[in-house]
């Protein structure tokens, strides 16, 4: 690689990355942390072209960008190598900056088209087996006080509607129908958009239990939050918050929570998706109720569920082994 050097050197990359920002800031309004994440990205990437002796977005080639992405997963004997998801991350911003850089005239081209992304290796979502859940689930006293009722009935949700933990927490009290059969509840998920979602009646009955003994209770703490699930000094309960429960419900009922096998935020979820599968559900009927965009993003379950068919056909068939 060349060194450019000089004062100037990179400054017009620099722009262009501050320029893009600022749209993924006004126009996309991207989560900080996201922001935060593509600002080191890209600085990453405009410090890499600088070296190789490149000042300006024009001059970047597809074989450019390709090896940039190639040297993050390479030790450099400055920095570690990124792992498989960042340097996919990486990648996205690149490729965002160099589509945005097109569609406002600062590029004739865009040569990140040209350049494959890198492969994530396909993980298996983590899921609990019945009962797991149910270790889980019975944690939660629901004779004992409010946060007791409270927690109870935030774990019976989260596994009874596959719901995301932000969606959860985000719920209001109008957004439930406790008195249809089964119950059913409007979840909104990312990026705005809206489902319609069922509950079976043991979410209902702990919705139920939690509404009337305790919720009132917490409330009075507060100053009227609409949220269903409340702290205890009656604000909404935040995402953060609703994983130290499930963390603290998961220790007490023996399961782990560390490691690749540990208890996460997304693990009712998973299990919740992979229990309907198990039992012949329609692959399009979860996408729904996990509102999923695309099936592909709901396929990954099925890998689960092959998973679990093996291991019966292996313990199960006389001639199996």
């Amino acid at each position: 690689m060349v060194d450019v050097g000089g004062a100037d050197a990179g400054v017009a990359l620099r722009r262009a990355v501050d320029t893009y920002l600022d749209h993924l800031t006004v126009e996309r309004a991207l989560a900080a942390n996201t922001l935060a994440s593509y600002r080191r990205d890209l600085e990453r990437y405009v410090d890499w072209l600088v070296a190789a002796g490149i000042a300006e977005l024009p001059a970047v080639s597809a074989r450019d960008i390709a090896a940039h992405v190639a040297d993050l997963r390479s030790p450099d004997g400055d920095a570690p190598p990124l792992s498989a998801s960042s340097a996919a991350r990486a990648a996205s911003a690149v490729r965002g900056l160099h589509r945005f850089a097109l569609l406002e005239g600062l590029a004739p081209t865009d040569p990140s088209r040209e350049v494959k992304p890198p492969s994530l290796p396909k993980r298996l979502p983590k899921a609990l087996d019945v009962d797991q859940i149910s270790r889980l689930l019975a944690v939660p006293s629901q004779s004992a006080g409010p946060l007791d009722l409270r927690d109870a009935a935030l774990l019976e949700f989260l596994y009874g509607t596959g719901a995301r933990i932000s969606e959860a927490v985000g719920i209001a009290v109008d957004d439930l129908d406790l008195d249809a059969r089964p119950g059913m509840v409007v979840l909104r998920g990312k990026g705005g958009k809206t489902r319609l979602v069922p509950m079976g009646s043991y979410a209902r009955a702990s919705l139920d239990a939690y509404l009337v003994r305790a919720r009132p209770a917490l409330a009075a703490n507060g100053s009227g939050v609409p949220n269903v699930f409340l702290n205890a000094r009656g604000g909404a309960l935040s995402r953060q918050s609703a994983w130290t429960i499930l963390r603290k419900t998961a220790q007490l009922a023996g399961l782990p929570v560390e490691g690749p096998s540990g208890v996460s935020p997304h693990t009712l979820r998973h299990s919740f998706a992979t229990h309907l599968l198990d039992g012949g559900a329609d692959i399009r009927v979860v996408q729904e109720l996990l509102g999923h965009a695309s099936v592909t993003t709901t396929q990954v379950y099925t890998l689960v569920t092959v998973d679990r068919l093996r291991e019966v056909y292996a313990t199960a068939h006389p001639r199996a082994r």
